[in-house]
């Protein structure tokens, strides 16, 4: 059974792309830079393959950080990983934003704008988050921490009120500090300042570093470390967002005369899910290494990156085809039978069941990253394939007939 009913796919017909972008530096800086380079593209060139490319990048990055640091220690390890590979990772990550600007552009150039553009962005991006939070994780020599973990339950968090407040609005908003511009650059800078100094760079007390410990007062507040820092940066900025995205949600309820409370249980789902895999991570092991210890730790954000960037898949599709919000996943069964079978010994004084060993657990983690990475290509390759079907159909001749104006059968 498809996963688009008829109505559904008729919506389809409907959607058009709006934006609200506030950022002064997209406005001034990087949009004239967007503009011109995107015409060094040729029109035969998808907006899809740009945004794909850029994706690309960031994988050669992540697999470079990898050959190199493979158990993900970073300098606490012991770990030396060449000063070049960071410089690439910032180069990386800014043509990945630059792809990601200019694919909408390209999109409006050949005429190829729709629906399915807009998911597969958005696709993209939900991986990349993931991804970056790796990355900057290691070059902030944060490793395997419970600072990566909150790294990432932040940064998805960001991206989940972004999709939650499109859907509800109708509009993509970008605040004057955001993380698609704003965010990417600060991130950049951290690669550029890590490929000169090394990721202890970061390790650095704020207060020791800025030369004020005989300051008055100031030297009397903890010196935090830079990284531990950004972190706490981050938290705020995450407390902006929401009532930034709650802001403009209310508006667009109370306009509509809906409720403006009832948007907020649509949060739920993120809750729910960042606290199984938290949960999961918590589990106590007296024989081998905690979860987050041991090298399953990335193969585990891995796992939650790509469940996450399904779960914002059906966010997105649900927008475009104005259908309901998916407020369930069946990923937290999963997720959820394994986190308690690992908890055994903390919630009722027993041995795991399942994960008995170091082995079986590896068997798990990498398990659920392949059960993860499946449900997400299904459901994509299923959206692809009814979409495309809905925009054109082949008949008995061989010619496509059009099911809808030929501009939009393109996407």
């Amino acid at each position: 059974m498809g996963l688009l009913s008829k109505d559904a796919l008729e919506n389809l017909k409907k959607y058009a792309y709006k934006g609200v972008d506030k950022s002064l530096v997209s406005k001034y800086v990087l949009n004239p830079f967007w503009t011109w380079f995107v015409t060094l593209w040729p029109l035969s060139v998808a907006p899809n393959t740009i945004t794909l490319s850029g994706l690309c990048i960031v994988l050669f990055n992540f697999g470079t950080i990898f050959v190199y640091d493979p158990a993900y220690l970073a300098e606490k390890g012991g770990v030396d990983v060449p000063r070049w590979v960071y410089f690439s990772c910032g180069v990386g990550l800014f043509l990945y934003q630059t792809f990601d600007a200019i694919d909408g552009k390209q999109a409006r150039r050949t005429g190829m704008a729709g629906p399915l553009g807009e998911m597969f962005d958005h696709g993209c991006d939900a991986m990349n988050t993931t991804l970056e939070v790796i990355l900057a994780s290691q070059a902030l020599n944060l490793g395997r921490s419970w600072w990566t973990v909150a790294s990432q339950i932040a940064t998805l968090a960001n991206f989940y009120l972004t999709t939650w407040e499109e859907y509800h609005t109708g509009q993509l908003y970008l605040a004057e500090f955001s993380g698609p511009v704003e965010g990417i650059l600060l991130i950049c800078s951290i690669f550029i300042i890590t490929g000169f100094y090394g990721p202890s760079f970061w390790d650095q007390g704020i207060i020791s570093l800025l030369h004020l410990t005989n300051v008055p007062f100031i030297n009397q507040l903890p010196d935090l470390p830079l990284n531990d820092s950004f972190m706490v940066f981050g938290a705020f900025g995450v407390c902006f967002n929401v009532l930034s995205s709650y802001g403009n949600v209310r508006r667009a309820m109370r306009a509509a005369g809906k409720s403006t409370t009832r948007p907020l249980l649509l949060l739920l789902p993120f809750l729910v899910s960042a606290s199984i895999q938290v949960f999961w991570l918590i589990h106590p092991r007296y024989d081998t290494p905690a979860l987050i210890q041991s090298a399953l730790f990335v193969p585990f954000l891995c796992a939650w990156g790509l469940q996450f960037a399904h779960q914002v898949g059906r966010m997105i599709l649900a927008h475009v085809t104005r259908g309901p919000f998916p407020s369930w996943d069946w990923m937290w069964v999963w997720n959820m039978v394994f986190a308690v079978d690992a908890n055994l010994p903390l919630l009722f004084d027993r041995p795991s069941i399942i994960q008995t060993d170091a082995k079986w657990r590896a068997a798990v983690v990498y398990l659920t990253l392949a059960v993860s990475f499946f449900a997400y290509a299904r459901f994509c390759t299923l959206v692809i394939n009814e979409i495309t079907n809905f925009y054109g159909k082949k008949g008995e001749d061989g010619v496509w007939k059009d099911a809808v104006p030929d501009e939009k059968r393109k996407t």
